[in-house]
């Protein structure tokens, strides 16, 4: 039997649960072995501007952050379970690696 890793990545954290809870049922119904999801920790990108666009006045500035929230699943999988996986309906937004291993 094969195994496979599947990487989700997305700054959408309600999105990525959904899928990967998709994935959970696709191996619970073809009986494959499980590993995850597994979270994996956080990017977190900041951005501090100035709100003055000229300089002048007092210096006061905005913070902006933007969120990846990744996930890691280990499958053992069947070539029934890998169609099916791959059948998945992703939501725009979300990034999914799937390495095959032997």
């Amino acid at each position: 039997m094969q195994r496979a890793k599947i990487n989700l990545s997305s700054t959408d954290i309600g999105k990525l649960n959904g899928v990967c809870n998709s994935i959970k049922e696709i191996a619970v119904k073809t009986k494959v072995e499980i590993h995850g999801p597994i979270p994996l920790p956080t990017k977190r990108m900041k951005l501090t501007t100035r709100k003055s666009p000229d300089g002048e006045g007092k210096a006061s500035f905005d913070n902006f952050e933007m969120r990846i929230h990744k996930r890691l699943i280990e499958l053992g999988v069947d070539q029934r379970a890998l169609r099916l996986i791959l059948r998945v309906p992703l939501p725009e937004g979300i990034n999914i690696e799937i390495e095959v291993l032997d």
